[in-house]
């Protein structure tokens, strides 16, 4: 049987006891923390009044995970004797004596809710007799226990990742949190895959877990989504509170009179009427109004027309966060706000100008103060090589600058190949690395550290947001718009399977960052997956469409094919081997649909399904499949190298699976 015990001011006066077949010890304390409990009552009758049900004030329920816990009991000097459970667990409270006692439960705590029971205070009569007081669930670190996560699902994970890297993609991190504990934390690849010509390197050193990523619009959630989160806990923000109240008026005064292209003109005097109601809520929503993405960055962008334009003509051209700031209050809105959704990076900009207008500090200041350095996270960070970083310690994004290869110039563009400076145009140029919708870098296990937080609202003995606060949040902004809560991309009616699977939870929520990272967090299952890739961290695919890059094109940058395949088997016990295999022959056909008509051998796409063909093969041999063998051949004959072009929409029914 296993024994814990706590350290206390005295350990001579540590008590360890044994309650039927559990384990539990306590010890005395000085005083109680200051901290921002989970749970704190006094009781009896710690509700305040008396109610029908007459059970309640006698009970209390709390978060937690198995394998860990801790309570302090406060008692009275009037206190005689009290009865104290946990889980049905009958704690022996003779030992309690007036004063401050730590209680390590973590032998009788269980993955959810969690139940206290304090009865039979005596003498009677007495008020706030004993108090207790429930820090939040913290993270364990990594356990050889997988928490009910396949082994089998994992190594197709790899094997794929692998394999895919094998074939020209570009590297990953995976951070799986299971039950309060971080089952699984990978890294594959290398931190830049390619040189600046579009040739592979072969000189960069390995990804390791601690390997910082661009998160991308990832940082939204984690940064601006958090601090509005907390500061609405905080009682320091109501939603609803109109920007003009805390940006100035001059948000709504020094709008521009222009009309957009194809858009109906409001004129000047609804467009001030429009900003002069938009809430911090409309901002969230993303049904403010503004455009997707302006490029305040670029001073030859046609604000009219939302595309480059003739040199100098940005009237919105901004260079510092001040002028960014100027530049938004002069963007007249492209529609009536809330009658259209619209993701746009504006949004996230604002909220960071109104979060560092409330709390009174810049926002990479506020989260670090609130969050990352409470809860020990050293691996996430805003201007990374300005904090104890080196462009080797983070993964690489674009090999050549801004410019997709050479296809875009302005003035002041980035021309190097990006490592250890935010990819966004508009978080680098226009709001010096530091934004609400962009420019945070993280490795995947101090994100999904971080990410845990959603599940229970705070983190040991700090307290960050209530549950109303996430319920609100993460609830449907409204009954049309399941997939949307307020920030947050919610799971809703399988409306997001592209980023968390089929198997999700309805509630599960989450985001992706447009540099190849997504975050999940599904209550359901108590998990979080951190999935970060540099997938831009490749050539331009087509000059076409100067937004497509090689990295695209691989199934590891396809962000939700992880949390599809982590989902098998969970929480049984069959090997699922053979499952996987029928899947992996699937996604292997699946394959040959995306590639172009007319590619050639040399194309990612071709290259994915090569390597998806390559992982079947392999786990055929490995099964003993030579039926899944000779169909990974059939395959591997229809790609281009073989003399057959791609076939866009369909393969042929003789490929079907066997």
């Amino acid at each position: 049987m296993r024994h814990r015990f706590v350290k206390t001011v005295n350990t001579a006066l540590l008590l360890s006891m044994l309650c039927g077949s559990r384990c539990w010890s306590a010890g005395p304390a000085k005083a109680l923390p200051d901290a921002g409990w989970q749970k704190q009552a006094a009781f009896p009758d710690w509700k305040g009044y008396t109610d029908d049900t007459l059970a309640m004030n006698s009970m209390l329920s709390f978060r937690g995970w198995h394998g860990q816990g801790t309570v302090w009991i406060s008692v009275s000097d009037e206190v005689e004797s009290f009865a104290l459970y946990i889980n049905g667990h009958r704690l022996d409270t003779a030992p309690f004596s007036a004063g401050i006692w730590k209680v390590d439960i973590s032998d009788l705590t269980v993955d959810g809710v969690n139940t206290l029971q304090l009865s039979n205070i005596l003498p009677m009569g007495l008020k706030e007799a004993v108090t207790v007081s429930v820090p939040y669930p913290e993270l364990l670190e990594e356990t050889e226990e997988l928490e009910g996560v396949r082994p089998e699902a994992l190594q197709l994970i790899s094997d794929i990742i692998q394999s895919d890297i094998d074939h020209g993609f570009t590297s990953a991190q995976l951070a799986v949190v299971k039950n309060g504990r971080l089952v699984v934390n990978r890294a594959w690849g290398t931190v830049n895959a390619y040189n600046p010509d579009g040739t592979p390197k072969t000189d960069s050193p390995a990804v390791t877990v601690d390997t910082l990523y661009d998160l991308a619009s990832v940082s939204k959630m984690f940064s601006a989504n958090y601090a509005v989160q907390k500061l609405v806990t905080d009682g320091l923000l109501d939603i609803s509170t109109p920007l003009v109240e805390i940006l100035g008026e001059e948000f709504a005064e020094d709008v521009l009179d222009f009309s957009y292209a194809g858009e109906e003109a409001p004129g000047l005097k609804k467009q001030k009427a429009w900003r002069r109601a938009l809430t911090v809520r409309d901002l969230l929503v993303h049904q403010a109004g503004f455009p997707a993405g302006p490029r305040y960055c670029n001073p030859d962008y046609d604000m009219s027309a939302l595309e480059p334009g003739d040199p100098g003509a940005n009237l919105c051209y901004a260079a510092s966060r001040e002028q960014t700031l100027e530049a938004i209050c002069k963007t007249p809105l492209l529609y009536e706000p809330g009658t259209r959704t619209l993701y746009s990076d504006v949004d996230y900009i604002l909220l960071c100008f109104v979060i560092e207008a409330v709390a009174g500090q810049r926002l990479d200041s506020y989260m670090k103060e609130n969050f990352y350095d409470p809860m020990g996270l050293d691996h996430i960070t805003f201007l990374p090589l300005e904090n104890g970083f080196e462009a080797g310690d983070c993964a690489a994004t674009e090999l050549n600058g801004n410019t997709r290869d050479g296809n875009i110039f302005f003035d002041g563009i980035r021309t190097q190949t990006l490592q250890g400076e935010v990819h966004d145009e508009l978080a680098w140029y226009c709001m010096e690395g530091v934004s609400g919708h962009a420019g945070l870098f993280a490795s995947a296990s101090d994100l999904a550290k971080l990410a845990s937080v959603m599940l229970t609202g705070g983190y040991g003995e700090h307290r960050f947001f209530s549950r109303n606060v996430m319920e609100l949040f993460t609830s449907p902004k409204s009954v049309d718009f399941g997939q949307w809560g307020l920030g947050w991309w919610r799971q809703g009616d399988d409306q997001r399977v592209w980023y968390f699977g089929t198997q999700s939870s309805p509630d599960t929520v989450g985001h992706q960052g447009w540099s190849g990272t997504m975050v999940m967090v599904d209550p359901s299952r108590d998990m979080v997956v951190a999935y970060l890739t540099n997938k831009i961290n490749s050539p331009v695919t087509d000059e076409a469409n100067l937004n497509s890059f090689d990295g695209n094109c691989y199934t590891a940058s396809t962000l939700g094919f992880v949390p599809q395949l982590l989902s098998i088997g969970m929480d049984g016990d069959e090997d699922v081997t053979g499952q996987l295999l029928d899947l992996l022959a699937d996604m292997a056909a699946q394959s040959l649909k995306l590639i172009p008509e007319g590619a050639d051998a040399g194309h990612p796409y071709v290259k994915n399904s090569r390597s998806k063909i390559d992982v079947l093969r392999e786990w055929a041999k490995a099964g003993g499949s030579a039926d899944y063998t000779e169909f990974a051949n059939t395959l591997e004959g229809l790609l281009p190298e073989r003399g057959l072009k791609g076939r866009q929409g369909r393969i042929p029914a003789e490929a079907g699976s066997p």
